[in-house]
């Protein structure tokens, strides 16, 4: 009993020295880090500032796509390209979700019903569409496209609003109009889906080509 009593009492000490231990490091610790954090300080190079009232403009972006280079693999590296489509129903829709909602500038013709029944949905399939034509025919910034290279004009770019012939600014063209629902549309998909997809620019003829 007494052996017993022993080894409780010293394991009883030996776990009181452990925390004193412990805490004294750790109170250390925190003092010499307080004393070697230096203070992160702004400096002012002498260039000029914004002052007074100052008007912004949002851009609105409803997609883009790009390329990049992956990592070294046996010592070489490789490009990709990518592409990235926002949600035309919340990212600025009169631009990015248009002909199937209200035009944020120029004619304000009513607009049309989308197919899928989803302005969301169909607008990023015309931005999708869009950039893949992009991407297959300029996809590392050197391929195919008129103007700068900076706001380059591509296949799908180059022609603005056009989806079908008769096309002019507020007009999208001489539609499908299915039966049914009202919906516009250019294209047939499986399963009896129906889109709306963008103009491309025929380098042949230098116009707008369109599926209708």
């Amino acid at each position: 009993m007494a052996s017993s009593s022993a080894s409780k009492h010293l394991l009883s000490f030996i776990l009181l020295l452990s925390l004193f231990c412990f805490s004294s490091a750790a109170r250390s610790l925190a003092e010499t880090s307080d004393q070697t954090q230096q203070p992160i300080l702004f400096q002012y190079h002498n260039g000029p500032l914004l002052t007074g009232k100052i008007s912004i403009n949002l851009i609105c972006k409803c997609g883009t796509h790009g390329s990049s280079k992956s990592s070294f693999i046996r010592g070489k590296s490789s490009k990709f390209a990518y592409i990235w489509v926002g949600n035309s129903e919340t990212q600025c829709p009169g631009q990015c979700a248009w002909p199937f909602h209200q035009p944020i500038y120029g004619p304000q013709s009513p607009p049309l019903v989308a197919p899928n029944n989803d302005v969301g949905l169909d607008g990023m399939i015309i931005n999708l569409a869009s950039l893949l034509a992009g991407t297959v025919t300029n996809p590392f910034g050197n391929g195919f496209y008129q103007g700068p290279k900076e706001a380059p004009l591509e296949a799908a770019s180059a022609c603005p609003g056009v989806y079908a012939k008769g096309a002019y600014p507020g007009y999208a063209g001489d539609l499908l109009v299915d039966a049914t629902t009202g919906a516009s549309y250019n294209a047939n998909g499986l399963n009896g889906k129906k889109y709306l997809l963008p103009a491309l620019f025929d380098p042949s003829s230098s116009t707008c080509s369109t599926l209708v």
